[in-house]
């Protein structure tokens, strides 16, 4: 059985599972199969905007998919939602990513 298999095995058993659902995301992003990775993403933003860790991963997916304007709204998405969860970590990695792409598009 393949990993995209037990992850879906899972999500079968418990399709809330907020953290099997960023796997799912995360698998396809492995695979390259990027379309399926940003579906998954945005269905894990619409159901839990405050899981933290799709902002970054989302937004480093859209670089990858080179929608840099959609990476750059993600990461300010993330950024208000950090703050309002006061994930500072998290906060400081968005803000951080945010800034090295903008500095990239301007050059």
């Amino acid at each position: 059985m393949s990993r995209i298999e037990i992850l879906f095995s899972y999500h079968d058993e418990d399709p809330t599972d907020d953290f099997v659902i960023f796997a799912i995301a995360k698998e396809y992003e492995k695979l390259e199969q990027f379309e399926k990775s940003e579906k998954w993403y945005l269905n894990l933003r619409e159901k839990s905007s405050d899981y933290i860790g799709l902002y970054y991963n989302l937004g480093k997916l859209y670089e990858k998919m080179e929608k840099f304007s959609e990476a750059l709204s993600i990461y300010s998405e993330g950024l208000v939602v950090a703050k309002n969860i006061s994930d500072f970590h998290a906060a400081s990695e968005l803000n951080s990513a945010k800034m090295n792409l903008e500095i990239e598009m301007d050059e």
